[in-house]
């Protein structure tokens, strides 16, 4: 019954809101407070946020909540937060700078300049990235070569998630998976990598301890309780990620269970005993604390799709446009009568990591209309994902079945199109707001409600429909795959 209750919240400070959700044992959201970010964007390479915003969304959020559950049956609080994120505090811990974003890209110049002077490989070994200029770790040298005063005069470097442990508890704390997408983090050991540091000049004491995943990191401060209508003294257990929580949230923390977000930035993984490298994914530390996450990342994603319905059609929100081209693209043929598309409006990450490349419709004829294109788009990002896969799998990564989530998930053709380019079942999620309930979750096992993770997704997600897959295409996949794939290349001469 509602009036014995107990809840779990898992806060999600994402890159516009900040979301609180209050969760059941299993896993029902039972009252959620919402406040809104605002990103500024002072240069066309520039993303910034002032980070007392996040505290100030974070207590608006949780005043909401705690107006609609009761305090006192709040076990505990784990936070996920956006990530390749981090503000430089003062020694009274106050904000130096703006916050910079994970779509900063000031820091372009000296993504060469560090894979020169490290390497290239030896920062993949050591932080699971490839050189991409998105890991804070460019943005740090790039304050080492145009403001190394500030970089010296900051006491604490924080993501959004330790910034707000500060808040909550009096004392900043890191966790496995909020440290590691910095790029300063050393995966497989599991500290800040002081090979990384020394060469920046950075003493590890400006970093924050890193927890394990579910580790009790804290308890509300008096202070904190009284912005946030929370209880003194409730447990602040440790999170991180957006993208390591979603992946916690469907489940995807044992062999054998892809996960596919069909958001703005189209997110899929597959979790691993070890950790594995490619330039066909980035090596994350697993939510759980127990293995690895090969994420795939496209930038562009349904972003791309969005772009494309407002730019051609007017509207992305209109039900009628996008039933019609639905029920159109459906009855076309694998392959969008020869439309071959590359996706990368926002430039690439994997397997490319070109920043530079380019969007671009090739094989249009006069019978090409927006149902074409618009299945074509689909094709293409589903098929970006599936070649990350199968490298997975060829590395001896077990993969048999996909969760997916995210506002493309709506979408049955496409959920089709997954299992049927990948030969693997898709089951929907119903977990959607995934960040938020892996970090209910994470919160869920700290406090003792499960005893482990795997017991804690067993309980606490939700699945809906599963897709099976029409294994008599295979063959007409793998051919678009192999002509899909080798779009970039011929156009990276010309675009």
């Amino acid at each position: 019954m509602q009036d014995r209750e107990r809840y779990v919240v898992g806060i999600d400070s994402s890159t516009q809101s900040v979301k609180a959700i209050a969760w059941t044992r299993d896993g029902t959201p039972r009252g959620e407070g919402r406040a809104p970010h605002v990103i500024s964007t002072p240069h066309p390479l520039k993303a910034e946020q002032n980070a007392e915003d996040w505290w100030a969304a974070a207590t608006d959020a949780l005043k909401s909540l705690t107006r609609q559950v009761v305090a006192d049956r709040i076990d505990g609080i784990a936070i996920s937060n956006q990530r390749e994120t981090m503000v430089l505090l003062d020694a009274e811990g106050r904000p130096l700078a703006p916050a910079t974003l994970w779509l900063d890209r000031r820091a372009a110049e000296m993504v060469p300049v560090l894979a020169r002077e490290l390497g290239g490989e030896r920062i993949h070994a050591i932080s699971g990235k490839p050189v991409d200029v998105i890991p804070c770790v460019y943005r740090l040298r790039h304050l080492r070569e145009t403001d190394p005063a500030l970089l010296d005069k900051a006491t604490q470097i924080l993501s959004v998630h330790d910034f707000l442990v500060q808040k909550l508890t009096g004392e900043a704390a890191a966790s496995w998976t909020s440290g590691d997408p910095f790029g300063i983090f050393d995966i497989e050991k599991k500290v800040w990598s002081r090979e990384i540091l020394n060469h920046l000049g950075i003493p590890p004491a400006k970093l924050p301890p890193a927890h394990r995943p579910g580790s009790l990191i804290g308890r509300v401060t008096v202070d904190a309780a009284s912005l946030t209508g929370l209880q003194i003294g409730t447990p602040v257990y440790a999170a991180g990620g957006d993208g390591h929580c979603a992946a916690l949230g469907v489940g995807a923390i044992s062999p054998g269970i892809a996960y596919l977000n069909l958001g703005t930035a189209v997110v899929g993984g597959l979790w691993s005993p070890t950790a594995e490298l490619s330039r066909y994914w980035r090596t994350l530390t697993s939510p759980s604390g127990e293995g690895y996450l090969l994420e795939n990342c496209q930038r562009g994603g349904a972003y791309f799709i969005n772009w494309l319905l407002e730019t051609f059609t007017g509207s992305r929100s209109s039900a009628e446009i996008f039933g019609k081209l639905e029920a159109e693209a459906r009855g076309l043929p694998i392959g969008s009568g020869g439309v071959t598309v590359s996706t990368y409006l926002l430039g690439c990450m994997d397997p490319h990591w070109d920043m530079t490349a380019r969007a671009a419709f090739v094989g249009m004829g006069p019978e090409t209309g927006m149902s074409h294109l618009y299945r074509a788009s689909i094709e293409a990002i589903t098929l970006e994902f599936v070649r990350s896969l199968e490298q997975m799998r060829a590395a001896g990564i077990e993969a048999d079945r996909i969760f997916v989530i995210g506002g493309g998930a709506e979408s049955a053709l496409w959920r089709q199109i997954v299992a049927d380019a990948s030969g693997l079942p898709v089951i929907r999620s119903l977990s959607n707001q995934a960040s938020a309930l892996g970090a209910g979750i994470s919160a869920a096992v700290g406090h003792g409600w499960y005893e482990n993770f795997a017991a804690a997704t067993n309980a606490m997600t939700r699945l809906a429909e599963q897709v099976d897959p029409d294994l008599h295409a295979r063959d007409d996949w793998r051919a678009l795959s192999a002509r899909q794939s080798g779009l970039y290349p011929a156009l990276h001469s010309v675009i």
